[in-house]
């Protein structure tokens, strides 16, 4: 490696004093340059040609004052100088400090610690570090429990540890649920909101917040709220969320349904076209009150009607024509399809 070979060079050619010095200062000015952040420079990094020093092989300095402190050999008054410029010695522990330094800035400007697994803050993949982070804490809960039951622990690799966790609880003490992630961040922006002064939404788009769309969240809560743990049910009531009436509840959409709307496209369509040949890409607009439950959730023309892909399902329905009940395929036959 080049910074290697820099490195042996400048070892040689310098005395141990000078070359300290210039350790130092490419030092100093490597924690200026990063915001006064922790002194933890790549194995590979040399200063740019417009540092002072310039073209130093800092990062395998760094390591050599590493090896030379864990042997004991370091002397006192450069530990000291060094832990003045915020030296990691540690170089595993920075990984952490960089993820809880950017959990820190996601927390402060989304009012949570609960990333989506794609988040990314300032270039670092902070999402992905906090879902790490949450198996980590998860499985220490399960070496504990183990270990409360007086069964065998094994390793503990790879388990969070308290002082982290601590860390972590600091930022936000909900960033490790027991439930799905994405349920607590809607459960932490509707808290948000409604702390903000903004009543409860209970229309899907009205409040989209960090792309989440809370009404939408609040009516599935009243709508699956006998699915819900305990723990769940007391938080959402908490927030004014009351279990749906049954009469509130949705029509569940069975195949019968989807069939029904289709066939009824299918008989628009040949009402109107004299025949049932549909172009495969061919969407029709059955009016609302022609389409029964089937309609829930599908698009809609300005005007209201039901978008029906009803192109793409004679097409489908050829092709399984087989497997059609007699009853079904007399229905069509009456539309004069073409099998």
């Amino acid at each position: 490696m080049l910074w290697s070979a820099r490195f042996v060079r400048l070892r040689v050619l310098e005395p141990e004093g000078a070359y300290w010095l210039r350790g130092i200062e490419a030092a100093a000015r490597y924690v200026k340059e990063h915001e006064n952040g922790p002194l933890a420079a790549p194995y590979g990094f040399v200063t740019p040609k417009e540092w002072a020093p310039a073209g130093f092989p800092l990062g395998v300095w760094l390591a050599h004052q590493r090896r030379s402190y864990k042997a004991g050999q370091l002397d006192p008054e450069r530990v000291r100088e060094l832990d003045g410029l915020g030296m990691v010695w540690a170089p595993r522990e920075d990984a952490f400090a960089d993820g809880l330094t950017a959990a820190r800035a996601w927390a402060e400007v989304h009012s949570h610690f609960l990333p989506p697994a794609t988040a990314v803050w300032n270039g670092y993949p902070v999402g992905k570090w906090a879902k790490n982070m949450r198996d980590a804490a998860r499985l220490a809960d399960r070496i504990a429990a183990r270990r409360e039951a007086g069964e065998p622990v094994g390793s503990e690799a790879g388990a969070l540890t308290d002082e982290r966790r601590q860390a972590l609880d600091d930022i936000d003490p909900g960033w490790c649920p027991a439930w799905d992630t994405g349920w607590q961040r809607c459960l932490r922006l509707v808290q948000a909101h409604l702390a903000g002064g903004g009543s409860l939404p209970t229309g899907a788009g009205d409040v989209v917040v960090q792309g989440e769309d809370l009404g939408r969240w609040v009516n599935a809560q009243r709508y699956s709220y006998e699915q819900l743990l305990p723990a769940q049910q007391w938080l959402v009531n908490a927030l004014g969320i009351e279990p749906a009436e049954e009469e509130e509840q949705p029509v569940k959409v069975t195949q019968a349904h989807k069939w029904a709307l289709n066939l009824a496209a299918a008989r628009q369509y040949r009402a109107r076209e004299g025949h049932l040949n549909v172009p495969r890409k061919h969407v029709e607009a059955l009016p609302m009150e022609l389409a029964g439950p089937a309609a829930a959730g599908r698009e809609t023309t300005p005007d209201g009607d039901v978008l029906v892909d009803l192109g793409m399902w004679t097409t489908n329905v050829r092709r399984r024509a087989d497997r059609l009940t007699d009853q079904r395929r007399e229905a069509l036959d009456q539309l004069s399809m073409r099998w």
